[in-house]
């Protein structure tokens, strides 16, 4: 049986609520709406990797206030939804469908009964990838998407994806799944000099300000579990055939200076999807909602267009 403890009202004092999944984990989620005058659709916003609700409150804000219902949750795993290990710094996953059916159960038992329609998906990085595979199964839940630096690959070649295959293979035959992978640590304090994230100072400490006030949304690197568990969808995600039967109309806005995922995959991927839109910001790094006001004023003209929001 599904719980929730949502009580179903607007402008509760806090928009985040759990819910328990069948498998008896807890997945934090949150609802803001905008007032009903403005209202214009709903956004499902599906965060990356080591990210959390709080980080994206200003992008939030601003959704709210071009007329869009904002619908979002941590992923199980980080955020203050359930960890998958005692040490709660290490980001592990044992299979993406894990991922899926968390966010089956979210849009149907909550985004669905009550979002204003049209539906558009916002994902980033991690979540862009989820996304993608969501809409091949689910292909008529979401009238369109917006997907920001979609992690189609994590490699730049196909010689350091095979050598980190064969890396990560003989490491979870050896026990090491809940290991972090070589490179990865609990580093949960980054400085932005150096960062691969964002050229913008200020938004680069968002998401430390909010775990200065909570350190329980706080995660580290990825372990060896979470690496095969990202390979194996991979392979799933770029299997030929999988993108032509993505109908949903995405537009995809990327990074070019991005160091995180492989731009190249990015663009491949998109000359394969039916319905697919792309627009490359040259300056911007991964987190394009964290990056300067001129990079994201690019990303909101283009998506103000693709969504007729304005």
């Amino acid at each position: 049986m599904i719980q929730t403890n949502r009580i179903a009202k607007e402008h509760t004092f806090s928009p985040y609520d759990f819910m328990i999944t069948p498998d008896q984990q807890s997945f934090r989620y949150g609802i803001w709406y905008s007032p009903k005058e403005k209202r214009k659709g709903s956004i499902l916003l599906l965060n990356g990797r080591r990210e959390f609700m709080e980080k994206y409150s200003e992008t939030i804000d601003e959704l709210n206030h071009r007329g869009f219902n904002v619908y979002s949750f941590d992923w199980r795993g980080q955020g203050l939804s359930s960890r998958m290990l005692a040490d709660r710094h290490k980001g592990f996953i044992d299979d993406y469908n894990v991922y899926l059916n968390d966010l089956d159960l979210f849009v149907s038992k909550i985004v669905k009964p009550e979002s204003v329609y049209p539906l558009i998906i916002i994902a980033h990085s991690m979540g862009g990838h989820i996304a993608l595979r969501f809409m091949h199964d689910h292909p008529a839940v979401a009238d369109m998407a917006v997907l920001t630096s979609p992690m189609i690959d994590i490699f730049g070649s196909s010689l350091s994806r095979s050598f980190v295959k064969c890396i990560t293979r003989i490491a979870m035959k050896t026990g090491f799944s809940h290991s972090y992978t070589i490179g990865s640590r609990d580093d949960t304090d980054e400085t932005f000099k150096g960062n691969e994230l964002t050229s913008d100072p200020v938004r680069f400490t968002d998401a430390k300000k909010a775990i200065n006030k909570n350190p329980d949304l706080a995660l580290g690197g990825a372990t060896y579990g979470w690496l095969s568990a990202t390979l194996k969808s991979t392979d799933i995600l770029t299997q030929p055939g999988f993108a032509a039967k993505i109908t949903t109309p995405i537009l995809m806005v990327i990074a070019g200076n991005d160091k995180i995922v492989s731009i190249k995959a990015q663009k491949k991927i998109c000359t394969m999807l039916p319905n697919c839109k792309l627009k490359e910001i040259s300056d911007a790094r991964h987190e394009i909602f964290k990056e300067t006001d001129a990079v994201r004023s690019i990303f909101w003209r283009e998506f103000n267009r693709f969504t007729h929001a304005e």
